[in-house]
């Protein structure tokens, strides 16, 4: 191939190339898109769950921070708990969910399935972030293998689904819901220290129940009952435009991980 051709070729490649990274430039702001429509979807379908996962969201990314997940890891984290109860917006579920009576079993029974559903509904964005679905169809999973959907056990369970585990339950126990009063973050951590080994990671609780990293979870569950309104997303912040990536701007800045941290971090499977 002579200097000419050599030179064509090179153009044309590094055309090729722009226009690859341009495309999927707005893929990635398309998939960014649907996840923004997705949360606007909770909030305008039940505004309680809106709140009660961007609480959940706060927590988690405190835990993933104090962990010392790399920043990809503590995305998915976050997304994960934003969206580990869409699966719950399905009309098959959402009647049961507001029903202020006691379920029934075959009513628990089809509650059981909104992980599943949660997947699926995320399964057309898996190439942007292909952890996603398999965090939100675990979250039920328990650290003994009771848990559901798979009856998975320790550490096949993935760590993003362990982590909004332990965020779902502390705002569960210390939220009022229709079938119970919201309790202390005292009362919450005492629950879930008896869970440790059997529904939940024990590293996790212990790092969890630290009293640095605890006095960082409480500190946040206040300010969200302080505010006692939903949270702003990216979209309305200004910054949805220049990043393809929803990341929400509410949450704390990342901070360097601790001694007991970096340990965890290594023995994460």
């Amino acid at each position: 191939m002579n200097r000419p051709t050599q030179f064509v070729a090179g153009l044309a490649a590094g055309a090729l190339f722009v226009h690859e990274r341009r495309m999927r430039r707005r893929a990635e702001r398309f998939a960014a898109a649907a996840l923004e429509s997705l949360l606007r979807a909770i909030d305008a379908n039940d505004p309680q769950t809106g709140a009660h996962v961007r609480r959940v969201a706060d927590y988690a990314i405190i835990l993933s921070e104090e962990l010392g997940l790399p920043e990809r890891e503590r995305r998915t984290i976050e997304l994960a708990a934003l969206f580990h109860d869409i699966g719950k917006i399905h009309q098959a579920l959402f009647d049961i969910v507001h029903d202020p009576k006691k379920l029934t079993p075959a009513e628990r029974r089809a509650i059981h399935t909104h992980p599943k559903r949660g997947a699926e509904v995320l399964a057309p964005i898996a190439h942007f972030h292909p952890q996603l679905a398999d965090a939100v169809l675990c979250h039920h999973e328990r650290w003994d293998g009771t848990g559901y959907p798979r009856g998975l056990r320790g550490k096949q369970i993935p760590i993003a689904a362990r982590i909004i585990a332990l965020a779902d339950t502390f705002d569960a126990i210390t939220h009022s819901r229709r079938y119970s009063h919201g309790r202390t973050a005292r009362q919450a951590a005492r629950i879930i220290l008896q869970g440790r080994g059997t529904q939940f990671d024990p590293e996790l609780v212990d790092l969890m129940l630290t009293p640095t990293v605890f006095k960082r979870i409480v500190s946040a569950h206040r300010e969200s009952t302080r505010r006692g309104r939903r949270l702003p997303s990216r979209l309305e912040s200004g910054g949805f435009e220049q990043a393809p990536k929803v990341q929400i701007r509410w949450r704390s800045r990342s901070k360097p991980p601790t001694r007991m941290s970096q340990k965890m971090a290594q023995s994460t499977g």
